[in-house]
């Protein structure tokens, strides 16, 4: 098998689409050795901020001398984004070991219960973390929580960054029926840490909590100005990152006794993070100034407005935007439309796309001076833009991911891996 072989066998899982439920990951981590046993993590959910708020947890703990593994997705150009180890991505050669590892176990399926492509990676990241003797893994769920595969974990702690209603068609139409969707990764006496807030998924929350006898903790605005948040730089830009911030320092802080943390390595590894495509500041060998934002629903939109308004307050940007047609995309275009001096909207390279010719009135009825383009795609749209100043891409970490092969800032891999995420359109 080649790593091509590998990654086309991770895609015809797709096939068997997106299913809900532990049943199968819990049974193929069992053929596998259940490796989790051997690890111990920190389970991260939420609407938004979740990815970041990982990324900070692990720098933090990577700063303080642990080998952390981090499991993430979706992501922006490589499929091997999805599995780290300190920082470094999954080999090639690592995972067509275990795709191949995994073979045998999968024969043990019938074909109406076989495992999909993210119970089968949520396995993999299992091997591979155990394998590389991590001190801890930073283990973000895919979709939800409750029936999510990741939550076959007992984690030291779970974070819930704040609820949103977004997948609504997976997890319920409202706040409260999405909350107790991603409250299910609380599990019994496990510290419990969220920034979600009243009226917005915290009453959910507290309440299995409660009933689990998992400690809460509560973040809210006033932890970003608690040392050393309050004299630490973070090298992840906007508002918003201040409060994922204050979230991964609660959860430091109360594993304090399991993991102890020092105040230097809390502020080196929040100085030092990276985590591509948010808030991402962006200068070309050309000169050229881009900012890349993965803001893909509503909630992230607005964090974007915000941070443009607070960090570029004079400037009217050139704004590349596209969006999935499952997204409130009319409260988006009101988010960031009436920031931009210029607007191009693209298509996102996925079946999943809104036409952007059906954005247009949305971003017209709030800005009614700036020049609105509908472009064929997004390299056409970064062509046109080519001489702007300052170039906003936002809408979707898609859009992001394909920006960032484009403009050469993350080496592409043969095929477009990118088609992996989209496991979760497929039935």
């Amino acid at each position: 098998m080649t790593y091509a072989d590998a990654i086309q066998y991770l895609y015809d899982l797709q096939l068997f689409g997106a299913k809900f439920g532990l049943e199968n990951t819990v049974r193929l981590a069992a053929l596998a050795g259940n490796p989790q046993d051997r690890l111990r993590f920190i389970h991260v959910a939420g609407t938004n901020g979740k990815g970041s708020t990982c990324a900070m947890l692990e720098s933090i703990y990577r700063a303080a001398g642990l080998r952390v593994g981090m499991f993430t997705s979706p992501h922006l150009v490589s499929f091997a984004e999805r599995i780290q180890v300190n920082r470094q991505f999954i080999s090639e050669p690592e995972v067509v070991r275990l795709v191949n590892r995994l073979q045998k176990p999968l024969k043990e399926f019938p074909e109406d219960h076989h495992p999909t492509f993210f119970e089968m990676i949520t396995v993999m990241a299992l091997i591979h973390f155990a394998e590389q003797n991590c001190d801890l893994v930073v283990w973000e769920t895919g979709l939800g929580g409750r029936l999510d595969a990741t939550n076959i974990v007992s984690p030291l702690a779970s974070v819930i960054t704040n609820i949103g209603i977004e997948h609504s068609e997976w997890l319920g139409d409202t706040v409260e029926q999405i909350a107790a969707e991603k409250a299910g990764i609380i599990k019994p006496g496990v510290p419990i840490i969220t920034a979600a807030r009243p009226g917005e998924g915290l009453e959910v929350i507290a309440s299995v909590a409660a009933k689990q006898h998992a400690p809460l903790t509560s973040v809210d605005l006033a932890e970003v100005n608690r040392p050393p948040l309050d004299t630490v730089e973070l090298s992840l830009h906007g508002p918003h990152q201040r409060l994922n911030a204050a979230t991964a320092l609660a959860a430091v802080r109360v594993l304090g006794e399991t993991i102890a943390v020092g105040d230097d390595a809390q502020r080196q590894g929040l100085a030092s993070v990276r985590w591509p495509g948010r808030m991402e500041r962006v200068q070309t060998a050309s000169g050229r100034n881009l900012l890349l934002d993965g803001a893909h629903n509503p909630a992230g939109a607005e964090a974007l407005r915000v941070a443009i308004e607070a960090e570029f307050p004079e400037s009217k940007p050139t704004i590349i935007f596209g969006v999935f047609k499952d997204k409130d995309s009319t409260s988006m275009c009101h988010s960031l439309a009436p920031l931009a001096g210029r607007l191009l909207l693209t298509p996102v390279h996925s079946d999943r796309s809104e036409d952007p010719a059906r954005l247009v009135a949305a971003c017209r009825e709030v800005n009614a001076h700036a020049v609105i383009e509908v472009c064929a795609s997004l390299a056409e749209a970064l062509e046109k833009t080519a001489r702007d100043p300052f170039v906003v891409v936002a809408g979707s970490l898609y859009l992001v991911g394909e920006a960032m092969e484009l403009l050469h800032l993350a080496s592409a891999p043969p095929g477009d891996e990118k088609q992996l995420n989209e496991w979760i359109g497929r039935r």
